[in-house]
């Protein structure tokens, strides 16, 4: 299972919290990787929600893979993931797989 992360550094005071919902019947990897000297990736299985911290430039990718390939699904900004208190998220998610 894959499963990276290096702490955000205490000194990011603007890091928000975010949510993520895996809405196809396939694994996916979810991947921050544009902030520099920091590295997040996580398995996301079907159905499943993700609660992570980031920073508000971060870009969530979401990919996939198979035994040909791995597919680059979406790009998502994190500041469209955050969960803000007292408000209900919206279910932000992929469903393209749905079959």
């Amino acid at each position: 299972m894959v499963q990276t992360s290096t702490s955000l550094p205490g000194d990011w005071s603007d890091r928000i919290l975010c949510c993520y919902e895996n809405a196809t019947n396939q694994l996916q990897v979810a991947r921050i990787a544009n902030i520099p000297n920091w590295l997040f990736e996580r398995v996301v299985f079907p159905r499943q929600r993700l609660l992570f911290e980031a920073l508000p430039d971060a870009l969530l990718e979401i990919r996939t893979s198979t035994a040909a390939n791995v597919s680059l699904l979406a790009q998502i900004p994190c500041l469209r993931l955050q969960v803000r208190e007292g408000i209900r998220p919206d279910r932000i998610g992929l469903d393209v797989m749905d079959g």
